[in-house]
Protein backbone atom coordinates (compact mmCIF):
# COMPACT_ATOMS: atom_id res chain seq x y z
CA UNK A 1 0.00 0.00 0.00
CA UNK A 2 1.51 3.40 -0.99
CA UNK A 3 0.93 6.15 1.22
CA UNK A 4 1.59 8.33 -0.82
CA UNK A 5 -0.11 7.79 -3.62
CA UNK A 6 2.16 8.33 -6.62
CA UNK A 7 3.46 5.11 -8.72
CA UNK A 8 6.93 3.70 -7.77
CA UNK A 9 9.50 1.33 -10.06
CA UNK A 10 9.16 -2.24 -8.63
CA UNK A 11 12.74 -2.69 -8.65
CA UNK A 12 13.80 -0.15 -5.83
CA UNK A 13 15.63 -1.40 -2.92
CA UNK A 14 13.82 -3.27 -0.40
CA UNK A 15 15.83 -0.86 2.56
CA UNK A 16 13.47 2.32 0.88
CA UNK A 17 10.15 0.51 1.26
CA UNK A 18 8.96 1.44 4.20
CA UNK A 19 10.59 4.89 5.01
CA UNK A 20 7.76 6.99 6.64
CA UNK A 21 7.88 10.98 7.01
CA UNK A 22 9.23 11.79 10.48
CA UNK A 23 6.99 11.69 13.55
CA UNK A 24 8.23 14.27 16.56
CA UNK A 25 6.12 13.50 19.51
CA UNK A 26 4.42 10.91 21.31
CA UNK A 27 1.43 12.57 21.09
CA UNK A 28 -0.29 13.59 17.80
CA UNK A 29 -2.76 15.76 15.88
CA UNK A 30 -2.54 13.66 12.86
CA UNK A 31 -2.16 16.65 10.86
CA UNK A 32 0.25 15.34 8.18
CA UNK A 33 -0.59 11.87 6.56
CA UNK A 34 2.08 9.43 6.30
CA UNK A 35 4.30 8.73 3.44
CA UNK A 36 5.50 5.37 2.58
CA UNK A 37 4.55 1.67 1.74
CA UNK A 38 3.49 -0.97 3.77
CA UNK A 39 1.96 -4.34 2.50
CA UNK A 40 -1.98 -5.63 2.41
CA UNK A 41 -1.01 -7.74 5.61
CA UNK A 42 0.52 -4.89 7.62
CA UNK A 43 -2.01 -2.50 6.33
CA UNK A 44 -4.77 -4.64 7.96
CA UNK A 45 -2.72 -5.64 11.60
CA UNK A 46 -2.39 -1.70 11.51
CA UNK A 47 -6.52 -1.12 11.75
CA UNK A 48 -6.94 -4.45 13.65
CA UNK A 49 -5.03 -3.28 16.33
CA UNK A 50 -6.23 0.34 16.33
CA UNK A 51 -9.80 -0.84 16.37
CA UNK A 52 -9.24 -3.15 19.12
CA UNK A 53 -7.59 -0.05 21.12
CA UNK A 54 -10.63 2.15 20.40
CA UNK A 55 -13.08 -1.09 21.49
CA UNK A 56 -11.26 -0.83 24.36
CA UNK A 57 -11.40 2.97 25.34
CA UNK A 58 -15.58 2.37 24.45
CA UNK A 59 -16.18 -0.10 26.88
CA UNK A 60 -14.49 1.33 29.98
CA UNK A 61 -16.18 4.59 28.79
CA UNK A 62 -19.30 2.98 28.87
CA UNK A 63 -19.33 1.10 31.81
CA UNK A 64 -17.14 3.74 33.93
CA UNK A 65 -17.53 7.47 34.90
CA UNK A 66 -14.86 8.96 32.38
CA UNK A 67 -11.48 10.58 34.40
CA UNK A 68 -12.48 8.58 37.31
CA UNK A 69 -9.41 5.86 38.86
CA UNK A 70 -11.70 3.21 38.37
CA UNK A 71 -12.13 4.21 34.73
CA UNK A 72 -8.44 4.85 34.06
CA UNK A 73 -7.70 1.15 35.82
CA UNK A 74 -9.84 -0.64 33.88
CA UNK A 75 -8.78 1.31 30.31
CA UNK A 76 -5.07 0.29 31.55
CA UNK A 77 -5.67 -2.80 31.74
CA UNK A 78 -7.92 -3.00 28.53
CA UNK A 79 -5.28 -1.09 27.12
CA UNK A 80 -2.74 -4.09 28.17
CA UNK A 81 -4.19 -6.72 26.00
CA UNK A 82 -3.72 -4.83 22.60
CA UNK A 83 -0.13 -4.39 20.92
CA UNK A 84 -0.40 -0.86 20.52
CA UNK A 85 -2.15 -0.50 23.69
CA UNK A 86 0.51 -1.93 25.45
CA UNK A 87 2.89 0.73 23.47
CA UNK A 88 0.40 3.28 23.78
CA UNK A 89 0.69 2.88 27.95
CA UNK A 90 4.50 2.22 28.23
CA UNK A 91 6.90 5.19 29.53
CA UNK A 92 9.47 4.17 28.05
CA UNK A 93 8.94 4.85 24.47
CA UNK A 94 10.37 8.43 23.81
CA UNK A 95 12.76 7.26 21.02
CA UNK A 96 10.28 4.72 19.87
CA UNK A 97 10.08 5.35 16.15
CA UNK A 98 8.20 1.85 15.22
CA UNK A 99 5.62 2.73 17.75
CA UNK A 100 5.02 6.35 16.77
CA UNK A 101 4.90 5.17 12.91
CA UNK A 102 2.70 2.48 13.77
CA UNK A 103 0.26 4.85 16.08
CA UNK A 104 0.16 7.17 13.26
CA UNK A 105 -0.67 4.85 10.19
CA UNK A 106 -3.20 2.94 12.10
CA UNK A 107 -5.05 6.52 12.88
CA UNK A 108 -5.18 7.19 9.30
CA UNK A 109 -6.34 3.95 7.94
CA UNK A 110 -9.81 3.93 10.31
CA UNK A 111 -10.10 7.62 9.41
CA UNK A 112 -10.77 5.69 6.03
CA UNK A 113 -12.46 3.56 7.63
CA UNK A 114 -14.80 5.41 9.44
CA UNK A 115 -15.47 8.26 7.63
CA UNK A 116 -18.10 6.54 5.18
CA UNK A 117 -21.38 7.81 7.59
CA UNK A 118 -22.33 10.28 10.18
CA UNK A 119 -22.45 7.56 12.79
CA UNK A 120 -19.14 6.31 12.40
CA UNK A 121 -17.47 9.71 11.89
CA UNK A 122 -18.88 10.23 15.28
CA UNK A 123 -17.86 7.22 17.38
CA UNK A 124 -14.55 7.44 15.61
CA UNK A 125 -14.38 11.12 16.92
CA UNK A 126 -15.51 10.48 20.23
CA UNK A 127 -13.04 7.13 20.89
CA UNK A 128 -9.88 8.98 19.43
CA UNK A 129 -10.70 11.82 21.65
CA UNK A 130 -10.75 9.92 24.52
CA UNK A 131 -8.17 8.03 24.14
CA UNK A 132 -6.20 11.12 23.42
CA UNK A 133 -7.30 12.70 26.74
CA UNK A 134 -6.27 9.58 28.66
CA UNK A 135 -2.69 10.17 26.72
CA UNK A 136 -2.36 13.30 27.36
CA UNK A 137 -3.01 13.44 30.98
CA UNK A 138 -0.67 10.44 31.40
CA UNK A 139 2.63 12.92 29.96
CA UNK A 140 4.45 14.93 32.20
CA UNK A 141 4.46 18.84 32.04
CA UNK A 142 7.68 19.10 30.08
CA UNK A 143 5.96 16.75 27.30
CA UNK A 144 2.80 18.50 27.50
CA UNK A 145 4.79 21.95 26.62
CA UNK A 146 6.49 20.77 24.19
CA UNK A 147 3.51 19.43 22.10
CA UNK A 148 2.13 22.95 23.15
CA UNK A 149 4.70 24.10 21.03
CA UNK A 150 4.76 21.44 18.33
CA UNK A 151 1.27 22.73 17.74
CA UNK A 152 1.57 25.93 17.82
CA UNK A 153 -0.62 26.12 21.19
CA UNK A 154 1.39 29.04 22.70
CA UNK A 155 -0.76 30.01 25.33
CA UNK A 156 0.86 32.79 27.90
CA UNK A 157 0.35 32.89 31.66
CA UNK A 158 -1.25 35.69 33.48
CA UNK A 159 0.98 38.02 35.08
CA UNK A 160 1.03 37.75 38.70
CA UNK A 161 -0.55 41.25 39.10
CA UNK A 162 -3.59 40.27 37.37
CA UNK A 163 -3.59 37.04 39.14
CA UNK A 164 -3.13 38.39 42.47
CA UNK A 165 -6.47 41.32 41.28
CA UNK A 166 -9.03 38.19 40.53
CA UNK A 167 -7.49 36.34 43.57
CA UNK A 168 -10.82 35.80 45.26
CA UNK A 169 -13.01 35.25 40.98
CA UNK A 170 -10.29 32.52 40.63
CA UNK A 171 -10.81 30.82 43.85
CA UNK A 172 -14.47 30.65 43.53
CA UNK A 173 -13.94 28.82 40.17
CA UNK A 174 -11.43 26.67 41.61
CA UNK A 175 -14.06 25.45 44.40
CA UNK A 176 -12.29 22.76 46.60
CA UNK A 177 -9.08 23.29 45.23
CA UNK A 178 -8.59 26.80 45.89
CA UNK A 179 -6.35 26.02 48.36
CA UNK A 180 -3.65 25.90 45.22
CA UNK A 181 -4.71 28.76 43.28
CA UNK A 182 -1.12 30.60 44.30
CA UNK A 183 0.65 27.39 43.50
CA UNK A 184 -0.84 27.13 39.87
CA UNK A 185 -0.58 29.26 36.56
CA UNK A 186 -3.82 30.41 34.50
CA UNK A 187 -4.29 30.98 30.77
CA UNK A 188 -6.77 34.14 29.40
CA UNK A 189 -8.46 32.13 26.63
CA UNK A 190 -11.60 33.19 24.77
CA UNK A 191 -14.84 30.87 26.49
CA UNK A 192 -15.64 29.60 22.76
CA UNK A 193 -12.64 27.29 23.17
CA UNK A 194 -13.92 25.84 26.62
CA UNK A 195 -17.22 25.43 26.08
CA UNK A 196 -17.21 22.22 28.90
CA UNK A 197 -15.71 24.00 31.63
CA UNK A 198 -17.97 26.73 31.19
CA UNK A 199 -20.84 24.22 31.27
CA UNK A 200 -19.66 22.94 34.65
CA UNK A 201 -18.73 26.38 35.83
CA UNK A 202 -15.15 25.61 36.44
CA UNK A 203 -14.00 28.55 34.89
CA UNK A 204 -13.94 32.70 35.57
CA UNK A 205 -15.46 34.73 33.04
CA UNK A 206 -14.50 38.18 32.17
CA UNK A 207 -15.03 40.10 28.91
CA UNK A 208 -15.82 36.79 26.37
CA UNK A 209 -12.50 35.31 28.38
CA UNK A 210 -12.25 32.56 30.52
CA UNK A 211 -9.23 32.32 32.95
CA UNK A 212 -8.03 28.83 32.70
CA UNK A 213 -5.48 26.57 35.03
CA UNK A 214 -2.94 24.40 33.83
CA UNK A 215 -4.28 21.72 35.13
CA UNK A 216 -7.35 21.88 32.91
CA UNK A 217 -5.44 22.90 30.03
CA UNK A 218 -6.79 19.80 28.28
CA UNK A 219 -9.79 21.08 27.71
CA UNK A 220 -8.26 23.79 25.22
CA UNK A 221 -6.47 21.16 23.34
CA UNK A 222 -9.73 18.38 22.93
CA UNK A 223 -11.56 21.39 21.62
CA UNK A 224 -8.66 21.83 18.78
CA UNK A 225 -8.48 18.18 18.31
CA UNK A 226 -12.13 17.76 17.93
CA UNK A 227 -12.05 20.74 15.27
CA UNK A 228 -9.39 19.21 13.22
CA UNK A 229 -10.52 15.54 13.51
CA UNK A 230 -13.65 16.58 12.22
CA UNK A 231 -12.68 18.69 9.22
CA UNK A 232 -9.79 16.00 8.49
CA UNK A 233 -12.97 13.18 8.24
CA UNK A 234 -15.17 15.46 6.09
CA UNK A 235 -12.58 15.95 3.32
CA UNK A 236 -11.90 12.43 3.69
CA UNK A 237 -15.17 11.40 3.25
CA UNK A 238 -14.94 13.36 -0.05
CA UNK A 239 -11.66 11.28 -1.32
CA UNK A 240 -13.21 7.81 -0.98
CA UNK A 241 -14.61 7.67 -4.60
CA UNK A 242 -11.02 7.30 -5.36
CA UNK A 243 -11.09 4.34 -3.52
CA UNK A 244 -13.19 2.21 -5.81
CA UNK A 245 -10.66 1.63 -7.99
CA UNK A 246 -8.67 -0.28 -5.64
CA UNK A 247 -11.00 -3.48 -5.04
CA UNK A 248 -8.28 -4.69 -2.51
CA UNK A 249 -8.84 -1.96 -0.25
CA UNK A 250 -12.47 -0.78 -0.10
CA UNK A 251 -14.10 -4.19 1.06
CA UNK A 252 -11.50 -4.62 3.61
CA UNK A 253 -12.75 -0.89 5.42
CA UNK A 254 -15.59 -1.09 4.83
CA UNK A 255 -15.72 -4.24 7.02
CA UNK A 256 -13.73 -3.09 9.18
CA UNK A 257 -16.57 -1.12 11.37
CA UNK A 258 -18.40 -4.44 11.88
CA UNK A 259 -15.53 -6.63 12.10
CA UNK A 260 -15.01 -8.96 15.60
CA UNK A 261 -11.93 -9.09 17.32
CA UNK A 262 -12.00 -11.55 20.09
CA UNK A 263 -11.86 -15.02 20.72
CA UNK A 264 -12.63 -17.70 17.76
CA UNK A 265 -15.46 -19.67 18.65
CA UNK A 266 -14.89 -22.66 15.87
CA UNK A 267 -15.66 -26.34 17.60
CA UNK A 268 -12.00 -27.77 17.19
CA UNK A 269 -11.68 -31.85 17.21
CA UNK A 270 -10.86 -32.08 20.68
CA UNK A 271 -13.82 -30.42 21.92
CA UNK A 272 -16.34 -32.09 19.48
CA UNK A 273 -18.96 -33.90 21.29
CA UNK A 274 -18.49 -32.40 25.05
CA UNK A 275 -22.42 -31.04 24.74
CA UNK A 276 -24.95 -33.98 23.49
CA UNK A 277 -28.43 -33.44 22.20
CA UNK A 278 -29.36 -34.19 25.62
CA UNK A 279 -27.73 -31.72 27.46
CA UNK A 280 -29.57 -28.62 25.03
CA UNK A 281 -32.91 -28.31 27.13
CA UNK A 282 -30.91 -27.95 30.27
CA UNK A 283 -28.69 -25.57 28.95
CA UNK A 284 -30.37 -23.33 27.46
CA UNK A 285 -32.35 -22.27 30.66
CA UNK A 286 -29.26 -21.55 32.43
CA UNK A 287 -26.28 -20.73 30.26
CA UNK A 288 -27.72 -19.33 27.03
CA UNK A 289 -27.45 -15.62 26.26
CA UNK A 290 -31.21 -14.50 25.36
CA UNK A 291 -30.72 -14.52 21.31
CA UNK A 292 -30.55 -18.31 21.68
CA UNK A 293 -33.21 -18.57 24.30
CA UNK A 294 -35.48 -16.71 21.85
CA UNK A 295 -34.54 -19.49 18.79
CA UNK A 296 -34.35 -22.56 21.35
CA UNK A 297 -38.04 -21.82 22.51
CA UNK A 298 -39.37 -21.25 19.05
CA UNK A 299 -37.62 -24.40 17.81
CA UNK A 300 -39.65 -26.29 20.46
CA UNK A 301 -42.83 -24.65 20.10
CA UNK A 302 -42.94 -24.81 16.22
CA UNK A 303 -40.73 -27.36 15.49
CA UNK A 304 -38.97 -25.75 12.82
CA UNK A 305 -37.04 -22.48 12.41
CA UNK A 306 -36.15 -20.60 8.99
CA UNK A 307 -33.20 -20.50 7.40
CA UNK A 308 -31.72 -17.59 9.62
CA UNK A 309 -32.39 -19.04 12.49
CA UNK A 310 -30.96 -22.30 11.52
CA UNK A 311 -27.42 -20.93 10.33
CA UNK A 312 -27.63 -18.59 13.78
CA UNK A 313 -28.61 -21.42 15.89
CA UNK A 314 -26.57 -24.13 14.80
CA UNK A 315 -23.51 -22.22 14.48
CA UNK A 316 -24.01 -21.73 18.13
CA UNK A 317 -24.29 -25.15 18.73
CA UNK A 318 -21.56 -26.36 16.93
CA UNK A 319 -19.10 -23.32 18.53
CA UNK A 320 -20.51 -25.00 22.29
CA UNK A 321 -18.82 -28.48 21.13
CA UNK A 322 -21.83 -30.21 19.57
CA UNK A 323 -20.64 -32.59 17.07
CA UNK A 324 -22.07 -33.34 13.67
CA UNK A 325 -23.99 -36.76 14.71
CA UNK A 326 -25.22 -35.10 17.49
CA UNK A 327 -26.85 -31.73 15.82
CA UNK A 328 -28.32 -34.62 12.96
CA UNK A 329 -30.11 -36.22 16.06
CA UNK A 330 -30.95 -32.70 17.61
CA UNK A 331 -32.50 -31.41 14.44
CA UNK A 332 -34.21 -34.52 13.45
CA UNK A 333 -36.01 -35.07 16.43
CA UNK A 334 -37.34 -31.65 16.91
CA UNK A 335 -38.34 -31.07 13.02
CA UNK A 336 -39.74 -34.84 12.74
CA UNK A 337 -42.25 -33.58 15.48
CA UNK A 338 -43.91 -32.33 12.67
CA UNK A 339 -42.86 -33.67 9.18
CA UNK A 340 -41.44 -37.14 8.12
CA UNK A 341 -37.99 -38.04 8.14
CA UNK A 342 -37.27 -38.21 4.63
CA UNK A 343 -38.58 -35.01 4.15
CA UNK A 344 -36.37 -33.43 6.39
CA UNK A 345 -33.51 -35.67 4.99
CA UNK A 346 -34.23 -33.79 1.66
CA UNK A 347 -34.13 -30.31 2.60
CA UNK A 348 -32.54 -29.84 5.59
CA UNK A 349 -29.38 -32.23 6.61
CA UNK A 350 -27.61 -31.19 3.90
CA UNK A 351 -27.60 -27.44 5.32
CA UNK A 352 -26.51 -29.27 8.51
CA UNK A 353 -23.51 -31.31 7.19
CA UNK A 354 -22.65 -28.10 4.89
CA UNK A 355 -22.40 -25.87 7.99
CA UNK A 356 -19.60 -28.15 9.65
CA UNK A 357 -17.62 -28.36 5.98
CA UNK A 358 -18.66 -31.74 5.21
CA UNK A 359 -20.99 -30.51 2.06
CA UNK A 360 -19.95 -27.91 -0.86
CA UNK A 361 -16.80 -26.16 -0.18
CA UNK A 362 -16.18 -27.52 2.73
CA UNK A 363 -15.45 -24.30 4.77
CA UNK A 364 -15.41 -24.87 8.18
CA UNK A 365 -17.93 -21.84 9.37
CA UNK A 366 -17.87 -19.91 12.72
CA UNK A 367 -20.59 -19.11 14.73
CA UNK A 368 -21.74 -15.24 14.60
CA UNK A 369 -20.60 -13.06 17.11
CA UNK A 370 -22.80 -10.16 18.25
CA UNK A 371 -21.79 -7.70 15.87
CA UNK A 372 -22.44 -9.92 13.18
CA UNK A 373 -25.99 -10.69 14.42
CA UNK A 374 -26.92 -7.01 15.01
CA UNK A 375 -25.44 -5.64 11.85
CA UNK A 376 -26.69 -7.80 9.04
CA UNK A 377 -29.61 -10.13 8.17
CA UNK A 378 -32.35 -8.38 10.34
CA UNK A 379 -35.50 -11.00 10.88
CA UNK A 380 -38.44 -10.21 8.97
CA UNK A 381 -41.95 -12.01 9.76
CA UNK A 382 -41.78 -15.41 10.96
CA UNK A 383 -38.19 -14.89 11.60
CA UNK A 384 -36.72 -15.44 15.41
CA UNK A 385 -32.83 -15.05 14.55
CA UNK A 386 -31.30 -11.91 15.45
CA UNK A 387 -30.45 -9.85 19.03
CA UNK A 388 -33.47 -9.48 20.80
CA UNK A 389 -32.01 -6.24 22.13
CA UNK A 390 -31.98 -4.74 18.98
CA UNK A 391 -34.84 -5.81 16.84
CA UNK A 392 -37.45 -6.65 19.80
CA UNK A 393 -39.58 -3.37 20.61
CA UNK A 394 -38.25 -2.59 24.13
CA UNK A 395 -42.19 -2.79 25.88
CA UNK A 396 -41.86 -6.46 24.55
CA UNK A 397 -38.76 -6.91 25.87
CA UNK A 398 -39.32 -5.80 29.27
CA UNK A 399 -42.56 -7.89 29.28
CA UNK A 400 -40.53 -10.70 28.16
CA UNK A 401 -37.69 -10.23 30.86
CA UNK A 402 -40.49 -8.92 33.68
CA UNK A 403 -41.48 -13.39 32.59
CA UNK A 404 -38.10 -14.36 33.60
CA UNK A 405 -38.57 -12.68 36.93
CA UNK A 406 -35.66 -10.34 36.30
CA UNK A 407 -36.26 -7.33 39.43
CA UNK A 408 -38.16 -4.12 38.09
CA UNK A 409 -34.64 -2.31 38.58
CA UNK A 410 -32.46 -4.58 36.55
CA UNK A 411 -35.54 -4.22 33.49
CA UNK A 412 -35.47 -0.77 33.68
CA UNK A 413 -31.41 -0.92 33.84
CA UNK A 414 -31.59 -2.75 30.14
CA UNK A 415 -34.26 -0.95 28.81
CA UNK A 416 -31.85 2.48 29.23
CA UNK A 417 -29.35 0.56 27.62
CA UNK A 418 -31.28 -0.78 24.67
CA UNK A 419 -32.81 3.03 24.24
CA UNK A 420 -29.17 4.27 23.62
CA UNK A 421 -27.82 1.83 21.41
CA UNK A 422 -25.66 0.17 23.87
CA UNK A 423 -26.95 -3.54 23.07
CA UNK A 424 -24.28 -5.59 24.06
CA UNK A 425 -23.98 -3.67 27.72
CA UNK A 426 -27.66 -4.81 27.71
CA UNK A 427 -27.13 -8.21 27.15
CA UNK A 428 -23.84 -8.08 30.16
CA UNK A 429 -26.46 -6.64 32.88
CA UNK A 430 -29.11 -9.34 31.65
CA UNK A 431 -25.90 -11.92 32.47
CA UNK A 432 -25.40 -10.06 35.70
CA UNK A 433 -29.22 -10.03 36.29
CA UNK A 434 -30.03 -13.65 35.88
CA UNK A 435 -26.72 -14.35 37.37
CA UNK A 436 -26.68 -12.58 40.88
CA UNK A 437 -23.89 -10.70 39.96
CA UNK A 438 -23.81 -7.66 42.54
CA UNK A 439 -20.52 -6.86 42.76
CA UNK A 440 -19.48 -3.75 41.12
CA UNK A 441 -15.69 -4.82 40.18
CA UNK A 442 -17.27 -8.23 38.85
CA UNK A 443 -20.02 -6.46 36.55
CA UNK A 444 -17.39 -3.74 35.33
CA UNK A 445 -15.21 -6.64 34.36
CA UNK A 446 -18.18 -8.41 31.88
CA UNK A 447 -18.13 -7.97 28.32
CA UNK A 448 -20.26 -9.49 26.12
CA UNK A 449 -19.27 -9.35 22.59
CA UNK A 450 -19.85 -13.07 21.35
CA UNK A 451 -22.81 -15.84 22.01
CA UNK A 452 -20.17 -18.48 23.08
CA UNK A 453 -18.81 -16.02 24.80
CA UNK A 454 -21.72 -15.55 27.00
CA UNK A 455 -22.23 -19.31 27.67
CA UNK A 456 -19.16 -20.16 28.58
CA UNK A 457 -18.66 -16.99 31.11
CA UNK A 458 -22.01 -18.38 32.07
CA UNK A 459 -21.31 -22.45 32.03
CA UNK A 460 -17.70 -21.38 34.23
CA UNK A 461 -19.23 -19.23 36.35
CA UNK A 462 -22.61 -22.00 37.38
CA UNK A 463 -20.47 -24.97 37.72
CA UNK A 464 -16.51 -24.07 37.80
CA UNK A 465 -14.04 -26.42 37.44
CA UNK A 466 -14.47 -29.71 38.88
CA UNK A 467 -11.59 -32.26 39.75
CA UNK A 468 -10.96 -35.19 37.30
CA UNK A 469 -13.78 -33.34 35.06
CA UNK A 470 -13.21 -32.95 31.57
CA UNK A 471 -13.65 -28.75 31.07
CA UNK A 472 -15.76 -27.17 28.56
CA UNK A 473 -14.39 -26.74 25.15
CA UNK A 474 -12.55 -23.48 24.40
CA UNK A 475 -13.14 -22.30 28.74
CA UNK A 476 -10.84 -19.54 29.68
CA UNK A 477 -8.91 -20.24 32.86
CA UNK A 478 -10.78 -17.68 34.64
CA UNK A 479 -14.67 -16.92 35.39
CA UNK A 480 -14.18 -13.03 34.10
CA UNK A 481 -14.55 -14.12 30.09
CA UNK A 482 -12.65 -11.07 28.04
CA UNK A 483 -13.72 -11.52 25.00
CA UNK A 484 -12.09 -8.15 23.60
CA UNK A 485 -8.93 -8.42 22.98
CA UNK A 486 -8.05 -11.92 22.87
CA UNK A 487 -6.79 -12.69 19.50
CA UNK A 488 -6.54 -11.03 16.19
CA UNK A 489 -8.83 -13.33 13.60
CA UNK A 490 -6.76 -14.33 10.45
CA UNK A 491 -7.70 -12.97 7.24
CA UNK A 492 -8.80 -16.90 6.38
CA UNK A 493 -10.76 -17.07 9.20
CA UNK A 494 -12.99 -13.76 8.62
CA UNK A 495 -13.67 -14.97 5.04
CA UNK A 496 -14.87 -18.45 6.69
CA UNK A 497 -17.01 -16.35 8.91
CA UNK A 498 -18.83 -14.29 5.89
CA UNK A 499 -21.62 -16.67 5.26
CA UNK A 500 -22.61 -13.67 2.47
CA UNK A 501 -19.85 -14.43 0.28
CA UNK A 502 -21.80 -17.72 -1.49
CA UNK A 503 -20.78 -20.20 -3.91
CA UNK A 504 -23.13 -22.63 -6.18
CA UNK A 505 -23.32 -25.22 -3.14
CA UNK A 506 -23.91 -22.36 -0.29
CA UNK A 507 -26.75 -21.05 -2.77
CA UNK A 508 -27.81 -24.79 -2.93
CA UNK A 509 -28.10 -25.03 1.06
CA UNK A 510 -29.95 -21.75 1.09
CA UNK A 511 -32.85 -22.35 -0.98
CA UNK A 512 -34.41 -24.80 1.21
CA UNK A 513 -38.02 -25.08 1.32
CA UNK A 514 -38.87 -23.22 4.68
CA UNK A 515 -42.21 -24.09 5.81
Amino acid sequence: MDFAGNSKKSGRSARNKKQFNRVGHNLQFYKIPPTGEISLQEFEEYAIDRLKVLKAVEVAGIRLMKGSPEYIQKLQDELRKTSLGHDLIRTDKKEDKDFRQKDLVSHFILRLAYCRSEELRRWFMQQELDLFRFRFLREGPDSRDEFLRENSLNYEPISDDLKTELDGELRAAAGSKSGVVDTIEYFKVPFTEVFDLVSKRKVYLQDGYAYVSRDDMISIVITHYRSHLSHSLAVTTRALPHLEEDGRLLPMLCGLSKRYLGQDFNAKKSNVGEITADMIETLSKKSFPLCMQQLHQSLRQNHHLRHGGRQQYGLFLKGIGVSLEEAMRFWRTEFCKAMDVDKFDKQYSYNIRHNYGKEGKRTNYTPYSCMKIITTNPPGPGDFHGCPFKHMEVDMLAQKLRGQHISKDNVEKISKCVKTGHYQIACAQYFEATHNIRNPEDSASININHPNGYFLDSYKLLNGPKEGTKPVPNTPKVIKVKVEGTGTPSSQTNKQSDLNDMDDDDLIASMETDM
